[in-house]
């Protein structure tokens, strides 16, 4: 088998000697092409036939790639075709592919193709998700996508169901949501629908921008080793390179800048980085095949250059190309605008036309329901004058009668005349008997009030008569009571005096208090808390909108690790552009810890409202004491026992308006006070004692309600302090 293997590899290598073409396929973005090469083509001379049948003058972007086995090489510009490890199977194929990527799309890609290619590349890189996007962005991406397909949205041509055949989002964003396709084609269209004025080219251009600030972007990935033989990832790209964990694509674990090495160099599986700066230790790792380590060399070579043009003057040959594509999109904005213009008139045109159709309907239903009104108006003028006539005859009829009726009414008041005159004769007669009578009885009821009002007052006179002959006998025994003792009883102490019950104290009293200054304080701080930060740009906001909306629907189940390390950066705040800068100056943030600070609440309130229950509580013990205490007359000051017992009488009677005073402590006071009440009530004190002992409370310093309530005697002097 060997040997026939052999015998057929020399027959193609005859035939080719023999030939003086083979055959190349090229494979690009949107379709295939086919050429015949010289045998003495080198890999410059296809590269730029492929460019010139694009019309592509941006080739330092590109290369012709081809498969080795399990992996790929980039066909070298220097070297011979088919001296290149490519395929003995004619046609040779070759995929046209971008190469090298640009730091910013907007500015470094001039031409159109070239940004087509660009956009059909990194499109395909995410729908097979080789460059991870989040779901809020991959809806994004596919409605400029769709623009760019289908140009500017209708609503009449894009009916729902036309992306219905398209791949536009990573089965893996599928997946994660439970939406159905008419909920996406929903969600796309909706976005889709926003970018109006904007050309195909603009679409693809809004694209790329998007698309470049995506962490997988423009990263090629190689498995390599390092000294302790713990597997990692290196990327190559357009600012340096990366070293990633296997299981992390998108954020690295440190990175050297372009601008920072001095050195790449690989001997067999061994590769070396040497950065500009000589303290810096050199980094080394191996490859699996010296194949691999070629091809991170090559990738070096040529992002580093890139690096270094970006940052020199253009030269005339891009200068010019951009000249020329800033007139042909100026050419073309001018296109598109009179284009506009020209749907613009034709869309007004068929609105004005839609809008005469629509007033023409309008007028024809009009008259159809003039039409009828009008009908229906003369059939109610018929009936009408149907109606007028017999109205008509019956208002004659109806007058005849009336001619007659008003003939039986005179004949009828006629006779009523003649009765009223003899009725009123009688009832004049019967009127003055009856006023008589009526008189007669208003002198007899009148009489019997007389009588039985005279009758009440001789009794009630019985009464008081009897009362003064008891007040005097009682008056006359409290009198020989009075004058019967030989000494006075002095009051005991308060403290004896004083019932167990009525005994209070402090403690078990208490104040509801509302402090209002903490609320106000917190106020304070709130309003000096800082305002939100400046409102991100609109791009961000349809990021932020479409991650909301289908954030319901998500699976978490189903989320990928770079889902999980993604969502994880997007809450910390970090970017590909962050985690670049950070891992390159290696500088760590230390934060401090926060203070705090208490507020201290202020018992200044509390402090005076404790001193006026300190001295209220004092006056209501020595009001106590006097109650339980009582006065007695002196012996001496009486003149006689008249005298003594009319006093006794008026304090009784002041001592039974206390009552109503009880009443209203109860209401509106603590049970403390309802108790004393009740002693005030049974201790009968004269209006004048009230007003001198308010006199006193004001000395004192006391409330006015224990003014208003509580004047009572004060037998003794009181000293009150504040202890």
């Amino acid at each position: 088998m060997a040997s026939a293997l052999a015998a057929k590899i020399g027959f193609n290598s005859l035939i080719r000697k023999q030939a003086k073409y083979f055959k190349v396929k090229i494979c690009t973005m949107e379709s295939d092409m086919e050429f015949k090469c010289e045998m003495k083509w080198k890999g410059k001379d296809l590269f730029d036939l492929v460019c010139r049948t694009l019309g592509l003058r941006e080739t330092w972007f590109f290369g012709l790639q081809y498969s080795i086995k399990d992996t790929v090489a980039w066909l070298k510009m220097e070297r011979k075709v088919l001296d290149q490890e490519v395929s003995k199977d004619e046609p040779i194929t070759f995929h046209f592919l971008a190469k090298f990527y640009p730091e910013n799309a907007e500015e470094e890609l001039v031409q159109d193709i070239t940004q087509r290619l660009f956009f059909l590349q990194v499109r395909k890189k995410i729908l097979e998700e080789e460059i991870h996007c989040p779901p809020e962005a991959s809806v994004l991406l596919a409605s400029y996508a769709v623009h760019a397909k289908y140009g500017e949205y209708d609503p009449e041509v894009h009916k729902p169901g036309f992306l219905a055949e398209e791949e536009l989002l990573p089965k893996r964003v599928i997946n994660l949501y439970q939406m159905t396709a008419e909920m996406w084609e929903e969600r796309i269209t909706a976005c889709y629908a926003e970018h109006r004025g904007r050309t195909k080219d603009e679409a693809e251009r809004e694209y790329l921008k998007i698309a470049q600030d995506l962490d997988m972007y423009g990263v090629n990935y190689f498995l390599i080793r390092n000294k302790k033989g713990t597997d990692l990832l290196l990327g190559v790209d357009a600012l340096g390179l990366h070293i990633y964990e296997p299981e992390n694509k998108l954020t690295p674990k440190c990175s050297f800048p372009w601008n920072e090495i001095r050195n790449i160099s690989y001997s067999d599986k061994e590769f070396t980085i040497k950065p500009l700066d000589k303290k810096t230790n050199v980094f080394k790792f191996n490859s699996s095949r010296l194949r691999v380590n070629k091809l991170i060399l090559q990738l070096c070579i040529g992002n580093h250059d890139l690096f270094i043009r970006r940052r020199r003057v253009d030269s005339l040959e891009v200068q010019q190309m951009k000249s020329q594509a800033r007139e042909e999109r100026a050419r073309k904005q001018v296109e598109t605008s009179e284009g506009q213009v020209e749907r613009q008139r034709l869309q007004r045109e068929k609105q004005l036309r839609e809008d005469a159709e629509r007033a023409r309907d309008e007028l024809e239903r009009r008259l159809i329901q003039l039409q009828d009104e009008a009908h229906m108006a003369n059939e109610a003028l018929l009936r009408s004058e149907q109606t007028a006539d017999l109205l008509a005859e019956k208002a004659q009829i109806a007058e005849e009668e009336a001619k007659l009726l008003a003939q039986k009414a005179a004949e009828a008041e006629t006779e009523m005349q003649r009765i009223k005159v003899t009725a009123m004769r009688g009832q004049e007669e019967r009127r003055i008997m009856e006023q008589k009578m009526l008189e007669a009885e208003m002198r007899a009821l009148k009489m019997a009030e007389e009588s039985e009002r005279r009758a009440k007052e001789a009794d009630q006179l019985k009464q008081d008569l009897q009362e003064a002959r008891n007040s005097e006998r009682r008056a006359k025994n409290k009198l020989l009571e009075v004058t019967s003792k030989a000494i006075y009883t002095s009051p005991g102490p308060p403290s004896d005096s004083v019932p167990q019950e009525l005994n209070f104290s402090r403690e078990n009293l208490s104040f509801d208090f509302k402090d209002t200054d903490m609320k106000r304080l917190s106020m304070e701080i709130e309003k000096e808390k800082v305002e939100y930060m400046e409102k991100s740009k609109h791009l961000q906001e349809q990021l932020n909108e479409l991650k909301t909306e289908i954030e319901s629907l998500k699976l978490k189940e189903r989320e990928t690790p770079l889902d999980i390390i993604h969502n994880q950066n997007t809450e910390q705040g970090t970017s590909k552009h962050n985690n670049f800068k950070k891992v390159t100056v290696s500088a760590l943030l230390v934060l401090g810890p926060f203070r705090t600070a208490h507020l201290q609440q202020h018992h200044h309130k509390m402090k005076a409202l404790e001193i006026l229950f300190k001295k209220e509580s004092l006056f209501l013990f020595f009001i106590l004491r006097n109650l339980n205490c009582g006065t007695l007359p002196n012996p001496d000051t009486a003149a006689d026992s008249s005298d003594a017992a009319n006093s006794h009488e008026k304090k009784l009677s002041q001592a039974a308006q206390l009552p109503a005073l009880h009443t209203h402590l109860e209401k509106g006071c603590s049970p403390l006070a309802c108790r004393i009440s009740d002693r005030v009530a049974s201790s009968g004190m004269s209006c004048a004692q009230r007003r001198v002992n308010s006199v006193q409370g004001h000395q004192l310093g006391l409330s006015p309600f224990l003014l208003d309530h509580f004047s009572l005697p004060l037998l003794s002097p009181v000293t009150v302090t504040d202890n």
